[in-house]
């Protein structure tokens, strides 16, 4: 080929790799957008737009927790130019010591804050945020935030409700790619219990800036911001009305009231007390040292974490397993002498009544010596091979109850309670070296026996089902909010249902039999409810004895069942009788009309009883 040949293929070679490099930086600069969108994606700022936190309800659609507009002033150390410390201080109504030293903590952790900045100041007041706003542009790096916050309308109770709070890494760490620093979320309560429904899914704004950091225009005038979506509004089981009530009774009290729709296993109230005022709730930072330092524990739900002894309440469900093993018939006699006497001298001791008495007179007379013959019959019968395998069957029956284990409710942090079996007792004391006389105090819901209120509100809705209950629960199916089907489905005991109106009459003389034949709940009587109730008096080592009863009515077709417990109260009808059946009588009539009661409850202040940490 000829040198001219050459050049020409040369001068080809060189113009289509020309061409096609300039097709290439064609398509880059011009076709493909994707090294822009990177570029300009390096001079972009993402401003976060928080949803509109869901709604409260409580059962009839009153408001228990609902939003109201809170103002932030935000700071990117990042972004901050040299300013004028004294008018900033001056805008805000701080003082320039405060925003230098923020400044100052802010700088030395620029690389943990990032670029979206910090917030400076919380809550500052409509004014303030408005006269900053004026000035804004003065201030580099500075900006405000409009978010939501929560308000309460009624005074349901901070350890139900629970309250919102700014995240930790912690928090952050266990909920991966779900937080980040500066959010909110719930962390007790209803809160913390419906916080995927109730958070929402936050948005932004996304905002261009120049070289010196200066935010000049939307990115794509707004194309790519993406809207925040409101959180779901939430119905509770509660009764506002009622839980106001039972809050009202329990002042100045340390102890709990739940109250049970028995035919769904929906919380009607869950009191706590003493508990976290609502109107500390929405700013809980400021508050929280105040409470956390209170002796008497706020901020812990005795409702659902207190583990106690449930007394002589537990004589119903001994009661039943005697019935379930043929080892009670209801005919059946029993003498007390002022207690069980047994082995060497000892006594577990009862109060004066007549003797001997049937098993109905011996709930409307809350007997112990009853029950422990009845106890001693379960766990001593021919047909187990043992003590301790009587005791074992006796344990599932009480676990078939929901006792000794969580209930599975939706609300968070629930016990379990503790029900012994025989590795208990040989841990204790040996194997083969224990007897029923040894755990002879289980018979009326002592020694190693715990549950929570909660548990007790269960057995009496098991009680007026007649053998039966539904899993306790605080949130309603609602538009666009399922619950579990397991909250629909009944729960039986081991105990044949044809053996619960053998008890439900002895509740029901316990509280309607009149005082003068020996009923113990009879302070509970209100005319034409048919409450049935039964007393309970529990020990407590740590000061005077705890006060329990629980009730439901009426007693066909039951509409509350309830458990009161409260600590240091002394004798079941004293003070546990009164509030629950108080709150029946609300529920229920609309009204109370033992007014004298009901203020003697409300005036009674038990605090200085009660033996604290």
């Amino acid at each position: 080929m000829s040198a001219d040949g050459r050049h020409i293929r040369l001068l080809i070679g060189l113009g289509v790799a020309a061409a096609i490099l300039l097709g290439k930086i064609f398509s880059l600069q011009v076709l493909d957008d994707r090294y822009k969108e990177d570029a300009d994606r390096n001079s972009t700022i993402y401003e976060t737009i928080y949803p509109t936190r869901g709604v409260i309800y409580d059962r009839n659609g009153e408001i228990l927790v609902g939003n109201k507009v809170a103002y932030d002033i935000l700071v990117n150390p990042r972004e901050v130019q040299a300013f004028d410390t004294v008018a900033l201080a001056t805008v805000l109504n701080v003082t320039p010591e405060f925003i230098r030293g923020r400044l100052q903590e802010y700088r030395k952790r620029r690389s943990t804050i990032g670029s979206q900045g910090v917030t400076m100041l919380r809550m500052v007041p409509a004014e303030t945020y408005m006269r900053f706003d004026e000035v804004k542009y003065r201030f580099p790096g500075f900006r405000g935030q409009v978010r939501g916050i929560r308000y309460y309308p009624v005074n349901a109770g901070g350890n139900l409700l629970g309250y919102v709070s700014e995240v930790d890494q912690d928090y952050i760490n266990r909920h991966p790619g779900e937080y980040r620093s500066g959010d909110y979320a719930g962390m007790t309560g209803i809160e913390a219990a419906r916080e995927a429904d109730l958070r929402g899914e936050k948005g932004y704004h996304i905002y261009l800036r120049n070289s010196r950091n200066q935010i000049e225009q939307p990115y794509r005038d707004g194309a790519e911001d993406k809207e925040a979506i409101p959180g779901k509004n939430i119905t509770t089981t509660i009764d506002a009305t009622l839980q106001q009530y039972g809050q009202e009774l329990m002042q100045n009290k340390v102890g709990s009231v739940v109250a049970i729709e028995p035919s769904t296993g929906e919380i009607l109230a869950l009191v706590s007390s003493p508990g976290i005022d609502v109107d500390q709730l929405a700013d809980i930072g400021k508050h929280y040292a105040e409470i956390a330092q209170n002796p008497y524990k706020p901020m812990y739900n005795r409702a659902v974490q207190a583990s106690y002894p449930p007394g002589s309440v537990f004589k119903l469900v001994n009661g039943l397993i005697g019935l379930q093993e043929g080892v009670l018939r209801p005919e059946m006699m029993y003498p007390c002498s002022h207690g069980y006497h047994f082995g060497a001298g000892h006594k577990l001791g009862c109060h004066g009544h007549k003797s001997p008495i049937n098993m109905e007179e011996s709930i409307m007379m809350s007997c112990n010596a009853y029950y422990c013959y009845v106890l001693k019959n379960i766990l001593d019968n021919r047909k187990y091979g043992s003590v301790a395998d009587g005791l074992d069957a006796w344990h599932e029956y009480v676990e078939s109850f929901g006792f000794g284990r969580k209930l599975g409710s939706d609300f968070p942090a629930e016990l379990s309670g503790s029900i012994p079996t025989s590795k208990t007792y040989n841990r204790a004391y040996g194997r083969g070296r224990w007897n029923s006389t040894t755990v002879i105090s289980l018979s009326i819901g002592q020694g190693e026996i715990l549950a929570t209120p909660m548990h007790l509100a269960n057995l009496c809705a098991t009680i007026a089902n007649r053998g039966h209950y539904f899993i306790p629960h605080i949130i309603k199916a609602s538009e666009g909010v399922e619950i579990e089907e397991r909250f629909y489905e009944p729960q039986y005991t081991k105990v044949d249902t044809v053996h619960f109106p053998k008890l439900v009459k002895g509740m029901w003389r316990a509280v309607n039999s009149g005082a003068g034949m020996g009923g113990t709940a009879w302070i509970a009587h209100v005319d034409s409810l048919n409450i049935c109730g039964k007393t309970g008096t529990a020990q407590n080592p740590r000061g005077a004895d705890n006060s329990v009863f629980i009730c439901f009515a009426p007693m066909d077709d039951p509409k509350i069942a309830i458990a009161a417990y409260v600590e240091n109260g002394g004798f079941g009808a004293t003070y546990a009788a009164p509030i629950a059946s108080l709150m029946v009588e609300k529920y229920l009539k609309g009204q109370v009309r033992r007014t004298d009661l009901e203020e003697r409850m409300k005036k009674a202040d038990l605090m200085a009883r009660v033996k604290h940490d």
